[in-house]
């Protein structure tokens, strides 16, 4: 299982990803799922993957050695696009290209191919966008409205973006509440762990701000955890009891 969140605010991109690919009780093994493909200066831009592990490595390859081009043309790399728009279609094209060569074997071993990236970032001049690519090769943007997009175990960390990040929030403050989210994901789900690699990019920057791994003991992400623990439990303290059954 995996837990990747993108955030794109006013002031800058943001992605966090957990390293977790097998958790069981004797099997636990990591694997980096956050891939910077910038180039300082001309472009920033980070993808982040969940899903079947060797399907991810096949698209990785293909767009750092290129994937085949519109109608059979030539083959293009992710870091020669020209826009993000362009950029996102590299990433959709590269897991079609790997779905037919992998396709027989998956269906005579009855697996799912299952894969999907979140990409963003900027090119020279051009928007700071966000996307969310999925299996098929398609892919959805992100909006002001909704400044995040996330692939994975989703859903424990959802109602705590929801609530607290708006296009408008500060880059760092928004790094701190997808933070909170992955905590509250991997106390959730055994399969999200530690480490945690997270990437904050400024808009109009064209280079990366912050490239950091979490590990084990991260004075910080540990204090972060242990005070929204401790807000959680005094907020709950202070809602009044409900007016429901017997009174006391």
């Amino acid at each position: 299982m995996t837990y990747c969140v993108g955030v794109l605010v006013e002031d800058g991109l943001l992605m966090i990803a957990d390293t977790r690919t097998n958790a069981g009780l004797d099997d636990i093994s990591t694997y980096r799922k956050l891939h910077n493909f910038s180039v300082p200066g001309e472009r920033v831009m980070m993808l982040a993957s969940a899903g079947n592990l060797s399907v991810t490595q096949s698209v990785l390859s293909l767009l750092a050695e290129g994937v085949e081009g519109p109608e059979g043309g030539p083959p293009q790399k992710l870091v020669e696009a020209t826009t993000m728009f362009q950029a996102a279609q590299t990433v959709g094209r590269a897991i079609r290209q790997v779905r037919s060569i992998e396709r027989p074997g998956f269906e005579a071993a009855n697996l799912r191919f299952e894969v999907s990236f979140l990409f963003g970032g900027q090119i020279g001049d051009e928007p700071m966008r966000l996307f969310l690519i999925y299996s098929a090769g398609n892919f959805i943007e992100c909006s002001k409205d909704a400044p995040y997009l996330q692939i994975g175990e989703h859903k424990y960390g959802k109602p705590i973006l929801d609530r607290a990040v708006k296009f408008e929030t500060d880059l760092y403050e928004a790094l701190k509440v997808g933070l909170v989210s992955m905590d509250s994901t991997m106390r959730s789900n055994l399969g999200v762990g530690l480490p945690i690699d997270i990437a904050v990019a400024r808009r109009n920057a064209l280079t990366l701000e912050v490239d950091h791994r979490i590990e084990a003991g991260d004075p910080y992400f540990h204090d972060l955890r242990e005070r929204w623990s401790a807000a959680l439990r005094a907020a709950h303290k202070a809602i009044p009891r409900p007016p429901y059954g017997p009174a006391r």
